[in-house]
């Protein structure tokens, strides 16, 4: 998968345009951030969801390009809109109950919600 993304085209603020490698890098900051948080058991279950919803987002963005029809491209498009506000839940509960970085929480929820406008934009001009 990392070749597809060797000549990417960026944004001015160092992103990619298209949305499927953005939602890719955002996933993996998302696992990142996982990996350096201290995680005490109460809090598993906030991180596992947030892991799941986070790589969701792009699951479905790419099993819609190879959708049959319109509506199926909708469907799963539909999906990882979803999963892009259900990942700014996860965040910012986290981000609100846990000692972790406000800045970088505050970054990646940012990031879910530029996402996820730029999903329901996409989903908008479609119909």
């Amino acid at each position: 998968m990392e070749e597809e993304f060797e000549d990417l085209e960026m944004n001015e603020e160092g992103k990619p345009y298209n949305i499927r490698h953005r939602s890719y890098y955002f996933s993996k900051d998302i696992i990142f951030f996982v990996k350096d948080c201290v995680i005490e058991r109460v809090y598993s279950s906030l991180f596992d969801q947030l892991v799941r919803s986070s790589t969701s987002i792009g699951a479905n963005l790419v099993e819609g390009k190879s959708g049959v029809s319109t509506k199926d491209w909708i469907k799963y498009f539909g999906i990882a809109l979803k999963s892009a506000n259900e990942t700014k839940y996860w965040l910012c509960l986290i981000r609100d109950t846990m000692n972790v970085s406000k800045e970088k929480t505050n970054e990646l929820i940012k990031e879910a919600d530029e996402i996820s406008k730029i999903i329901a934009s996409i989903i908008i001009n479609k119909k």
